[in-house]
């Protein structure tokens, strides 16, 4: 009797031990069903986008397209026509969409030239910083191609290194700004579409985009093969534009949206038959809107 009382006791103590390891597992939030159950519920929290689609303030960098050369009177800068940061409401700028009218005006910057080449990127991407912008556009490459003649095209090495200089400098003072790049746009249709008009042809003769524009009317081998040397250097500047943005995850390239647009008359300067006319700023800041604000990137 006493041997079995003594296992029964046992006994008794092992299963008393077993019931209060698992209560102690459950309280702890141990190894049960119900624990596992709990936590493969609980949601895990979302990544933070790498890209913003709603920056609140903006600076441009670039040429005398982002200046809006020419859309309001001949041979002068209308910066409140820019696609980039213009105020004027049949333009709709990219800092209008994306700030405000208000915010726009508070928070957005215009640092673009023109007669600029990238070369001259890396200064005014220097002064745009101060300014802390969360978005950084940047438009520039037409004047390396718009040249005297195509040998004094800027070559396609030193476009690239100007483009890298750029973004380094950026990156140095704001490293998580983000950066808009729109491609060079197609400069023989601009030539197609303007030498029609003869005043523009006029104008053209000041010395606008002579490397492209010279000689307008001429047919000859040698004028087709200049001007399919210049579109060629452009097509190899918007190659490096989307290789080096490529490499920047907070830099979006716009797939070359600008470069494929065909602008027409309607979107062309009735000064000069090149730049963009208000229209044609509306058109660039459309392109550029969808671009920033798309959950994905163009690729």
């Amino acid at each position: 009797m006493r041997n079995r009382s003594h296992r029964s006791r046992a006994v008794l103590a092992f299963a008393a031990a077993a019931l209060l390891g698992v209560a102690a597992c459950d309280a702890a939030g141990g190894d049960s069903a119900t624990s596992r159950g709990t936590a493969a519920a609980r949601p895990s929290p979302k990544p933070t986008p790498v890209w913003d689609r709603s920056p609140r303030s903006m600076a441009a960098v670039g040429d005398s397209i982002t200046r809006g050369f020419d859309a309001c009177s001949v041979l002068s800068d209308c910066p409140e026509v820019s696609w980039a940061t213009g105020s004027d409401p049949g333009v709709n700028s990219l800092a209008v969409r994306l700030l405000g009218t208000a915010g726009a005006a508070e928070r957005s910057w215009n640092y673009a030239v023109t007669g600029a080449r990238m070369a001259d990127l890396p200064g005014q991407m220097a002064r745009a910083v101060t300014r802390k912008p969360e978005l950084v556009t940047v438009m520039a490459g037409a004047n390396d191609a718009c040249r005297s003649s195509t040998s004094a095209m800027t070559s396609v090495a030193d476009f690239r290194t100007g483009f890298q200089d750029a973004l380094r400098t950026l990156r140095r003072s704001l490293p998580k700004a983000q950066v808009y790049v729109s491609s060079v746009p197609d400069l023989k249709r601009l030539w197609s579409e303007g030498r029609g008009n003869p005043l523009g042809k006029q104008v053209w003769k000041l010395g606008i985009c002579p490397s492209m524009l010279g000689d307008a009317d001429a047919l000859d081998t040698a004028a087709t093969l200049r001007r399919g040397k210049v579109q060629g250097r452009v097509e190899a500047y918007n190659e490096v534009l989307r290789e080096v943005c490529a490499k920047d995850r907070r830099c979006r390239f716009d797939g070359g949206a600008v470069f494929d647009y065909r602008f027409g008359t309607d979107q062309l300067s009735h000064w000069d038959w090149f730049h963009p006319s208000v229209d044609g700023q509306a058109r660039l800041a459309e392109i550029a809107y969808r671009t920033v604000t798309a959950r994905e990137p163009v690729t």
